[in-house]
């Protein structure tokens, strides 16, 4: 979702259609495609349901060859000639949806090198419309900043952690030593699934939570992109596939710190300190998503028993993905309704098993149930992008796919940031998320946005430290104890804002779950339900509306303080989760 500096996050998201088992038909939600002539192309075809055969015959008919068949999610990966095969796929009645291997998708956190772009203040976020830039050095906005643990770690002092002073956002939600922590940390027995660019296990700010045995990672790192230019980088491993406790990029790390960052004496403590932290990783090095990878993603998770996922991300090239759009051609139609079709199969596979699914709702500081134009996409390859008018019948998916809790972004005044979408109809929460141009409050700078745990690889590539580990600019923090240094960064978006629900919905879980498959377990409707009650309703503005001096825009908030377009339901609450009595 980054559009400039607008779009959703520091990720972005692709389809990869890898996926089968070299050349037999087989069933599977994690097979590898063998890799397709330049004659020919790599697709994911949706077929409707009952109509599996039909769409086999469909695609030889086509000229292509069936590679590998998922029956959970009801799609068939193939290779098809480079030019017409999605055509004429699309004009069998039994194929609902085909999409090529392009590149869709974004991670929603807004990169600390776009900060320093927006010359004005109150400082602003800022992203830039590729991952290079995404990635790029935060200039140095005040002196760097460290931290020396005053406790052993280990033990939490009365306090919280040694920087949940820093950590505005759990204040808010009461999610702190004499609020919920006091009351409910949550479960071991609760999986937490963070689809996301990696987790960073050896992190001791999330080692302790951190479930490596079900743990996985769907990607494989792509050196080059399509055009030969650099995408991931080169493979820090033989296989071009990381580990399941690494995070090249830190969005994911971030992420699942602040749902879950133990109580210990070090660092940070997230909103549910006690849950177990599991990586399925869906994104690249680069920060980009693939479609293959994300539904392999979801159907773990349901098959895993993970409790609840945090979705920090969207699946496009399209920003918009419209089914019928006449501005497109036929095949750019297809694909998106494929994408449209396979993430909510996918969605609703995972919420069938037990799965709560939890997103972030987009930077694109759009309301979201009257969008009229977009600028952004097909956004790969890069420029691409082009103009094209839509409407409410177009989605952002997964905030916008069906079953999903969508949560909006507030800064520190408890204002709905910037940057953040809104939407009557698609704003079910709302959470801190951070806003560095929030100037109703007396935090200065970074300050005003979301502190959790980094990985030191990511921060150093992406040069916020420098060679001796010393921060590079006051968006980094090194805290360190008895010689021993993490460091955390300092992060704005509707990415740092979802994670926060999806850590309330584990405390609940933990409360209300009755033992089943991975530890405890609890209907995501029921999980739906308590979220909702247990949030503190908020009404709109008083005038009605908000205008941003950093963006020139006016956001008009529709609804009554039960449920609106800013705040939804309510901003999500901790301690009134720890303590409902259900």
């Amino acid at each position: 979702m980054v559009r400039g500096y607008r779009r959703l996050t520091g990720a972005v998201v692709s389809v990869a259609l890898a996926g089968t088992l070299a050349g037999s038909l087989v069933t599977s939600a994690g097979a590898v495609a063998a890799p397709a002539s330049p004659a020919t192309g790599q697709y994911l075809v949706f077929y409707a349901q009952g109509r599996q055969a039909d769409a086999l015959g469909a695609i030889r008919a086509g000229g292509g060859t069936a590679d590998a068949v998922d029956a959970k999610l009801g799609y068939v990966i193939a290779h098809g000639p480079a030019q017409g095969f999605a055509e004429r796929l699309g004009a069998s009645a039994s194929v609902v949806g085909v999409t090529g291997n392009r590149r869709i998708g974004s991670a929603a956190a807004l990169r600390p090198g776009d900060r320093a772009s927006v010359p004005t203040a109150p400082m602003s976020v800022t992203e830039s419309s590729t991952p290079a830039a995404r990635n790029s050095s935060a200039e140095a906005l005040a002196p760097a900043a460290e931290a020396s643990g005053a406790s052993a770690a280990g033990a939490s002092s009365p306090h919280g952690d040694p920087l949940s002073s820093r950590q505005w956002d759990m204040k808010m939600i009461g999610a702190t030593p004499t609020g919920s922590y006091a009351k409910e940390r949550g479960s071991k027995k609760v999986l937490v699934g963070i689809i996301d660019t990696g987790v960073d296990g050896k992190h001791p700010d999330i080692a302790p939570n951190f479930n490596r045995a079900l743990s996985r990672n769907f990607v494989v790192d792509r050196p080059k992109d399509s055009k030969g230019k650099t995408l991931d980088g080169p493979c820090e491993y033989k296989s071009c596939k990381d580990p399941v406790d690494v995070d090249d990029d830190g969005h994911g790390t971030h992420v699942a710190s602040t749902i879950g960052s133990p109580l210990n004496g070090i660092g940070v403590a997230g909103v549910a300190p006690d849950v177990s932290l599991v990586n399925i990783r869906a994104g690249a090095d680069s920060g980009f998503f693939f479609l293959k990878p994300v539904l392999d993603a979801l159907t773990y998770a349901g098959d895993a028993g993970i409790d609840v996922v945090n979705m920090s991300f969207f699946v496009d090239p399209w920003t918009f993905n419209c089914a019928h759009n006449p501005a497109d051609s036929r095949a750019e139609q297809l694909q998106q309704q494929g994408i449209i079709t396979g993430v909510q199969r996918a969605l609703d596979y995972a919420r069938k098993h037990g799965v709560t699914l939890i997103s972030a709702l987009g930077n694109e500081s759009t309301d979201l149930g009257h969008p009229t134009t977009d600028k952004s996409s097909p956004g790969y390859p890069a420029g691409g992008e082009r103009e094209r008018t839509i409407d409410n019948s177009c989605l952002n998916v997964p905030a916008e796919s069906g079953g999903v809790i969508s949560v909006s972004a507030l800064g520190p005044s408890k204002a709905k940031a910037w940057y953040s979408d809104y939407g009557v109809e698609q704003t079910d929460l709302s959470a801190p998320g951070g806003d560095p141009a929030d100037a109703g409050t007396s935090l200065k700078g970074a300050a005003r946005e979301i502190l959790a745990a980094a990985p030191a690889g990511a921060l150093r590539k992406q040069k916020l430290i420098d060679r001796s580990g010393k921060p590079t600019g006051s968006s980094v923090i090194r805290e360190c104890h008895h010689g021993k240094c993490a460091y955390y960064q300092y992060l704005s978006g509707t990415s740092m804002a979802s994670p926060h629900a999806a850590g309330v919905a584990a405390i609940l879980i933990s409360r209300f779950g009755k033992p089943g498959k991975g530890g405890l377990t609890l209907s995501p409707a029921r999980v739906e339900e308590l979220l909702y009650a247990t949030a503190t309703p908020t009404a709109c503005p008083a005038s009605g509306s908000t205008t941003y001096s950093v963006s020139e825009e006016t956001h008009v908030c529709a609804g009554p303080k039960s449920k609106n377009g800013f705040y939804g339901h309510g901003i999500v609450d901790a301690y009134r989760a720890a303590t409902t009595k259900g």
